[in-house]
């Protein structure tokens, strides 16, 4: 065989290897494509868990704030109402 045959046995050689291994790589890319996405569907659904919990539990903190604002503020009220009561009687005498 001649210098030119063995070329271009070569240069067959290299491209059937290279069409190995571009196929190859391509099966890997669509592996890791198909990982990709699980990972980030599993972190996606991860994220919605915790933003539930988190607004489930800014929930009930904002609840119990206002609940007891409410007590707070009737007690307020109610001693705002005995006081000017006191104030009435004890400017008027006894209310009618």
């Amino acid at each position: 065989m001649g210098v030119l045959t063995d070329d271009m046995n070569r240069l067959r050689g290299k491209v059937e290897s290279m069409r190995c291994e571009r196929l190859v790589l391509n099966q890997a890319l669509a592996h890791g494509a198909k990982n990709l996405c699980l990972s980030v569907s599993a972190m996606k659904a991860g994220i919605r868990k915790e933003q539930s919990a988190a607004a489930r539990h800014a929930r009930a903190e904002r609840k119990a704030f206002t609940k007891n604002l409410e007590k707070t503020v009737g007690h307020m009220r109610k001693e705002n109402k005995n006081d000017l009561a006191g104030a009435h009687k004890a400017w008027f005498g006894k209310a009618s």
